[in-house]
């Protein structure tokens, strides 16, 4: 062999030597999987006997996923595993007692869902869940891989109390649940989630639909959540806007447990729509026939009617007919017109026997009286004690019957009525401000108040 020969072999041989050596420093430096800790590796091999996969993790070992891991997985995604595909994995144990590497597949990919649960904490997304089962501080729950927990008081959905509590537990098993993420805290693998908090954002999105899609004028069909003293509120589905009693019928209403209950479904018109303050107006009279557009050709003065009383004050009654037309029966024209106060004459709900006094239906005035009329009967059909039988009697000469608007801005037309009066036909007809009110009103706030 000659010298050239030897010499390339031998700085050959030295370059061998020298990659060796950077390899086996490359290898010593790299670091040895931890417990607890997520890493990327490779799918080398499905073991078809014992079920376990075998994965490079880039380190001297190779790490083990158990089989018993596998039967976690989602089984569509188990089936799609396959050799050369890249996957996450959780070091369960760096070294078991055999010296094997063992990982987790299924807690690997859990790594992406607590990823995506902090990403969300703090935001406005509701995402949806799936109740698994519950115990004494609330239910528990499955998003995506990661088990969960909403505690009672972040729960709208269910009872309060007893028995009737632990029931409304157990019937959410396997229910979906729209929730907000208010806590997570992998390393107690401790995640929280609010139904309450995402029933508000939820009544902000569609309260914000709903106000973009609807229009003034239009006809809606909602539901009645709550009755207050001023109104309804109806839900026009997800959020709620208010029917003032103003708003509720042609005749007054006292208070709309008079003419609407909760769980009603109604069609409403309407009135007005505050994109600014997020209020909606509704009425429900606009889509009632309007009493006094043919009164005329109904009605006529001296005829005799028979009448609901809406209320009572001390300069008379405020009588509604059937069809919604009201006015007002004055202190003065009831009986023989000698009585001093009608507390104890008449009460609400009693139904009279009447005359029409005056109708004026362009200015929406009609006023009753029983100075021509019969014994008056309570709401049971039975005669009021101490009313007498006053048919046929007539006029005080010279004297007009008295006639008092039912409408606010009205006037007491009557002789008798004195300036207090007039103030107080004002007062009891004056409409209250509340002609509309914020939405964010919850339903079963407003529906509690009502009870």
């Amino acid at each position: 062999m000659s010298v050239e020969k030897r010499a390339r072999d031998s700085q050959r041989d030295e370059k061998l030597d020298a990659e060796f050596l950077q390899l086996l420093e490359a290898s010593m430096n790299v670091a040895l999987p931890e417990r607890g800790e997520i890493r990327n590796a490779t799918i080398l091999q499905v073991d078809p006997k014992s079920g376990d996969i075998i994965v490079d993790l880039g380190s001297k070992q190779d790490g083990i996923v158990p089989a018993q891991d596998l039967d976690r997985l989602d089984p569509e995604y188990k089936a799609k595993l396959k050799v050369g595909q890249e996957v996450p994995v959780y070091v369960m144990n760096p070294r078991d007692s055999d010296g094997n590497l063992i990982v987790s597949i299924n807690q690997g990919l859990q790594q992406y869902d607590w990823d995506a649960a902090r990403a969300l904490l703090g935001t406005d997304e509701v995402v949806e869940v799936t109740v698994t089962g519950h115990n004494r501080g609330g239910v528990l729950v499955r998003w995506n891989r990661l088990e969960g927990f909403i505690p009672s008081s972040h729960l709208i959905t269910i009872g309060t109390g007893g028995s009737d509590r632990r029931d409304s537990m157990t019937s959410l098993n396997n229910v979906m649940l729209g929730v907000k993420v208010i806590e997570v805290d992998q390393s107690r693998r401790r995640l929280i989630f609010s139904e309450r908090e995402a029933q508000k954002e939820w009544r902000q999105q569609q309260k914000a639909k709903l106000l973009a899609e609807l229009m003034e004028g239009e006809v809606v069909t909602g539901k009645v959540t709550g009755l207050r003293d001023f109104g309804a509120f109806i839900n026009l589905g997800g959020a709620d806007g208010l029917i003032h009693v103003s708003e509720l019928a042609w005749h007054r209403v006292d208070h709309p447990r008079d003419v609407l209950h909760i769980g009603d479904e109604i069609e409403v018109y309407v009135l007005s729509l505050d994109r600014g303050t997020n209020r909606i107006a509704l009425s429900r009279k606009r889509l009632l026939p309007d009493p006094w557009s043919d009164a005329m050709n109904r009605y006529h003065e001296g005829q005799q009617v028979e009448g609901i009383v809406t209320n009572v004050v001390d300069f008379g009654a405020f009588i509604a007919l059937d069809d919604g037309l009201e006015g007002l029966l004055h202190l003065s024209e009831m009986g023989d017109g000698a009585l001093k106060e009608p507390y104890s004459y008449v009460k609400k709900g009693d139904r009279l026997p009447l005359r029409i006094s005056r109708l004026e239906p362009d200015k929406r005035r009609v006023g009753f009286t029983q100075r021509w009329g019969m014994p008056p009967v309570n709401a049971d059909g039975e005669p009021i004690e101490g009313a007498e039988n006053v048919e046929g009697m007539e006029d005080v000469e010279g004297q007009a019957p008295v006639d008092v608007d039912a409408s606010a801005d009205s006037a007491v037309d009557a002789p008798v009525a004195d300036v207090a009066d007039v103030a107080e036909v004002s007062a009891v007809n004056d409409v209250n401000d509340v002609a509309s009110t914020d939405v964010d009103t919850p339903a079963d706030e407003s529906s509690e108040a009502a009870e």
